[in-house]
């Protein structure tokens, strides 16, 4: 005797059926990378499901005959990569500064779209994207819909900065300008303007706060180095982020800001230039994550060579700052220091992230805890370790594949031919 509605139970039964033959995916792996451990272990079956990992196989495994296999024998199997500093909208070029007169919204989102692209296609699946102008919001929605193609981004939305600071976009303009255009909205001074500029970029649908601490390289102030927020003014910066659930990344060159921003509670530290002994020890003290961008640093150097390439009063700050985020970084990890990876993509051409893996070895970090940086930690960072960072069941199915052995080879990396982020295969050589 039927207990149900015959339509309820009918649908029950459909989706019974459904579920019981809902496609897999068999992903046979000649060796899988397991960051955890740094073993590779040879001839593994990855199943996914539903966009996770649903087990892990020893030997090559098969389904059914509705499920896929795809063959990666010959291939390096390792979780996606995740860049944790990035500006999607943003790219190099000797016309940044006109760009804010000239560019229109549509046109920094195609940018950003394509920047998103390429990103992807290097096998990073995930960026978390430090300031634009709002697009990178938008962007990280479609790509959420899956309307485009790109990395899981998330994203600061408008960074936060002094007057003067490295933020503020009215630097270098006239007086005339100064005063037409006013207080950009990502400007804010004292604790109760920074409160408010955090509950503003909340409300905009940020994912998390993005501040500097100091001055910056690219912006038209005469000096980054020194500090340019109060430890005040970072504490109701931080205090307001966590009350909105949010962390907050801090852009920061000069010693005593970045003492400053971690003292005051911030989750990382980005480029940290001249951060000295004291400062490496106040991170180890307060857990504070470095995320070091060195490809950022030579690449603003060797762009300053070029004559005209920046305007006047970036050139020497790209000069003296640049050189030194390599020497500063194989500092801080030897003193022991948390180290994530991220690039500062956007500062040079997006695609090629990758390439701080290279830094990073240079400068005396192993190739596993350089790999480990862009995964295990880099999942920490953004408070995903129950999704991303490394391939275990339950875990989204975010694969690149890559030929040769990184553990090896870091430069392996740099080619990735394999791209799947969350059970949707994007690349495939």
């Amino acid at each position: 005797m039927l207990t149900r509605p015959l339509p309820l139970l009918l649908s029950g039964l459909l989706l019974s059926a459904f579920t019981a033959h809902a496609q897999k995916t068999y992903l046979q792996c000649g060796r899988l990378l397991d960051v955890r451990s740094g073993r590779a272990q040879t001839q593994m079956t990855l199943v996914v499901e539903n966009g996770r990992v649903a087990s892990v196989q020893q030997g090559y495994t098969t389904g059914s005959a509705a499920d896929k296999v795809i063959d990666l024998k010959n291939k390096t199997v390792l979780p996606g990569l995740i860049d944790c500093h990035v500006h999607i909208e943003t790219q190099p070029g000797r016309n940044n500064f006109s760009e804010q007169f000239i560019l229109n919204p549509a046109d920094l989102a195609y940018r950003a779209l394509d920047n998103a692209r390429k990103t992807l296609m290097a096998g990073f699946t995930t960026v978390r994207d430090l300031g634009g102008s709002g697009v990178n919001v938008s962007l990280r929605n479609a790509v959420n819909r899956g309307q485009v193609v790109g990395p899981r981004i998330f994203t600061a939305g408008n960074a936060i900065s002094a007057t003067g600071g490295h933020m503020d976009d009215t630097n270098g303009l006239s007086r005339e300008l100064m005063d037409k255009l006013g207080q950009p909205s990502s400007v804010a001074n004292g604790p109760d303007q920074c409160r408010q500029a955090v509950r503003e970029q909340f409300k905009r649908g940020a994912d998390v706060i993005k501040i500097a601490s100091t001055g910056g390289v690219l912006d038209l102030s005469k000096d980054g180095s020194g500090p340019q927020y109060s430890e005040e003014e970072i504490k109701a910066v931080v205090e307001t982020a966590r009350d909105l659930g949010m962390k907050v990344a801090c852009h920061a060159h000069g010693a005593e800001g970045i003492k400053r921003a971690i003292r005051a509670g911030v989750t990382s530290i980005e480029h940290g230039t001249l951060m000295d002994e004291d400062g490496m020890k106040l991170a180890k003290k307060y857990n504070t994550y470095y995320v070091p961008t060195i490809i950022a640093g030579k690449s603003v150097a060797d762009s300053a060579k070029i004559v005209g390439y920046f305007p006047a009063a970036v050139q020497p700050k790209a000069l003296s700052i640049g050189p030194l985020l390599q020497g500063t970084f194989g500092k801080a990890y030897k003193a022991g220091v948390k180290i994530a990876f991220g690039t500062d993509a956007g500062v040079y051409r997006h695609g090629v992230n990758a390439l701080e893996f290279q830094y990073m070895t240079e400068a005396g970090m192993p190739n596993l805890e350089a790999l480990r940086a862009a995964t295990l930690n880099a999942a920490d960072l953004l408070g995903e370790t129950t999704n991303l960072g490394t391939l275990e069941p339950g875990k989204l199915a975010d694969v690149v594949a890559v030929d040769g052995d990184p553990l090896q080879d870091i430069k392996t990396l740099q080619r990735v031919s394999f791209v799947m982020k969350q059970g949707v295969v994007y690349k495939q050589e």
